[in-house]
């Protein structure tokens, strides 16, 4: 489509919502979209509809078709519960639940989505205020619902806001049930058929009697009572970074027995400005910047940091000088697993029977450490929902012991089945009590790991790519990598590769094409090297990034030989993203 037809699309488009059914504020919007002789933010807007995907919504607010506003998540809204409607059409009552962040316009779109539901006979339970991501999962099973929904967009630029559908397992939706909600979404086309108009007798509040259920739940997980009361006055920092942890954090660790908490007070004001942080994700090295400043201040033992709504975690160490530096996903894994592991076996309490998760791209040595130990490990997708869907496969046959991904995400019990910064914070927190106990800081536990299991070093690169041209541009990437496979990757031969698109692989050892079994295709390139290197690639579900994993591994005799496995590491990986061009 060349750039006049997509004018002309685009603005008939627009001139619809003007001439509609939606309210002055939104046509005023449109209005201004339209006379701004720079037609980009009104292509961006108009040039296609939000897309009701495998997890639900995300997207920059506004008006427009391509926006998240009151209209697109009333259509979300509706769509799903005319399939709960369908697919539920035997039971008395269907119950959902739904809960909110921090960002601007989250609590107007949950109470307009309660309005929807309970217009539609549905049973509505919505939160007071805000509450974690993890909490709304945690609250589905537990109140027996068919299904929920979590009005965030995780750690996006405050611009955006997302809407996340579970299902009546605590976990986000998967096949078959996601095409068919996306198909009855899409049926959706006019607001007229939207029911906005609420029956509030249908709605009911919940509050801290949720809250505390889920907190004596996380105090089941606990392994090291001895340890955390030893180490009760532990320092621990902690920042919500604006967003829904400053609801259980504090008090879940206070719970299981720390007595310590530090706060940062400018970063538990609840603000979808997120105004002391650029970005507020973890991830991000500066948005733990003002947790650190207070934990040279007051000299603490470690930093933890959420997400807007509470299901990743970021952490900060102290270093051998007493510095401190930051904890990746992948090494906050390995500590968690490396710890659930070693203790249940000190316990008695590890069997055949237990098993972890880890996706796709997280490192390979989380694999070593269960396999080492006799724990099964599963490989399964980027996302959550991919995780729960092993534990709902598993359950009742095998024992879940924890799992996670190298984006900052975690679950330690299966009471929740999506990422869990609440219980993954009281796991951290405890394995530092632990440590400590044993005369060991948590950077010497995560050396001594590599030394018993290997060394590895793992590197995320994202290349932002925004709006429609973004999008072609990623696309034509992923094309330009799957035509023209990686031969080698910092001299070292790629000796297997892996489509997830075609679910097959090619051993180049053997000569040989394998089938890759897993539930479903993924847009993911992956390629393995003779040294271990692993190399994978893929578009964000959820961003308008592309994604490069480098993983590098070497092996370590002792504490000191770390520091020239880490500078090997650097040189090779810099080598690789020089290859590579990112």
């Amino acid at each position: 489509m060349d750039n006049e037809t997509l004018l002309s699309r685009v603005t008939a488009r627009a001139q619809e919502w003007l001439n509609g059914n939606y309210d002055a504020e939104t046509k005023a919007e449109v209005q201004k979209m339209l006379d701004d002789e720079d037609k980009t933010t009104l292509i961006d807007a108009f040039y296609k509809d939000l897309e009701f995907g495998t997890g639900g919504l995300r997207g920059i607010m506004g008006a427009g078709t391509n926006r998240m506003n009151i209209y697109t998540v009333g259509a979300a809204t509706q769509g799903l519960a005319n399939y709960l409607l369908k697919e539920f059409a035997s039971k008395p009552e269907i119950k959902v639940v739904i809960g909110h962040d921090c960002r601007n316009n989250s609590r107007k779109f949950a109470e307009i989505s309660a309005d929807i539901f309970s217009a539609n006979g549905i049973k509505v339970y919505l939160f007071e205020s805000l509450r974690p991501t993890p909490e709304v999962s945690f609250a589905i099973r537990k109140l027996g619902c068919q299904s929920g929904i979590m009005i965030t967009a995780s750690h996006n630029p405050k611009e955006y806001n997302g809407y996340k559908a579970y299902w009546n397992d605590g976990a986000q939706v998967l096949a078959p049930h996601d095409h068919q909600i996306i198909a009855e979404v899409n049926r959706i086309k006019s607001n007229d058929e939207i029911k906005f108009s609420g029956k509030k007798e249908l709605i009911e509040t919940l509050g801290k009697d949720m809250d505390q259920a889920f907190i004596d739940e996380v105090k089941k997980l606990v392994l090291s009572p001895e340890a955390i009361e030893h180490q009760k006055d532990l320092k621990i920092v902690y920042t919500p970074l604006h967003g829904t942890g400053i609801t259980m954090v504090p008090d879940a660790l206070k719970a299981i027995g720390f007595s310590n908490i530090i706060d940062v007070p400018e970063q538990n004001v609840i603000s979808g400005d997120f105004p002391t942080v650029i970005s507020p994700n973890p991830e991000e090295p500066a948005a733990l910047d003002l947790a650190i400043k207070k934990g040279i201040e007051t000299d603490a033992d470690i930093i933890m940091a959420t997400d807007p709504d509470a299901d990743r975690i970021g952490t900060a160490i102290r270093d051998a000088e007493g510095n401190f530096i930051l904890v990746n996903g992948n090494q906050t894994l390995l500590i968690l697993v490396y710890y659930l592991i070693t203790r249940r076996r000190q316990l008695n309490k590890l069997s055949s029977k237990d098993y972890a998760v880890k996706t796709i791209v997280t490192t390979e040595l989380a694999a070593t450490i269960a396999k080492r130990n006799g724990v099964e490990i599963y490989d399964c997708y980027t996302g959550f929902k991919w995780i729960a869907d092993v534990i709902r496969k598993n359950e009742g046959i095998k024992q879940y012991i924890g799992g996670g991904e190298e984006s900052y995400g975690f679950l330690a019990g299966d009471f929740v089945r999506d990422k869990d910064s609440i219980s993954a914070c009281c796991l951290f927190a405890e394995v530092a009590a632990w440590a400590k106990d044993q005369g060991k800081t948590m950077y010497q536990l995560l050396q001594d790991i590599y030394v018993e299991y290997g060394y590895s070093k793992e590197v995320s690169v994202s290349l932002v790519r925004k709006g429609k041209e973004g999008a072609d541009e990623i696309e034509a990437m992923m094309k330009n990598f799957r035509n023209n496979p990686v031969k080698t990757l910092a001299g070292s031969q790629v000796t297997l590769m892996k489509d997830f698109a075609k679910l097959e692989g090619i051993d180049f050892v053997r000569n040989e094409h394998i089938s890759l079994e897993m539930p479903t295709t993924s847009n993911v390139l992956q390629y393995f090297t003779e040294d271990g290197t692993k190399l994978s690639i893929r578009p964000s579900g959820t961003e308008p990034k592309i994604k490069f994993y480098i993983e590098v591994h070497d092996i370590v005799k002792s504490r000191d030989e770390i520091a020239v496995a880490e500078e090997r590491a650097n040189a090779k990986i810099g080598a690789i993203r020089k290859e590579l061009g990112i």
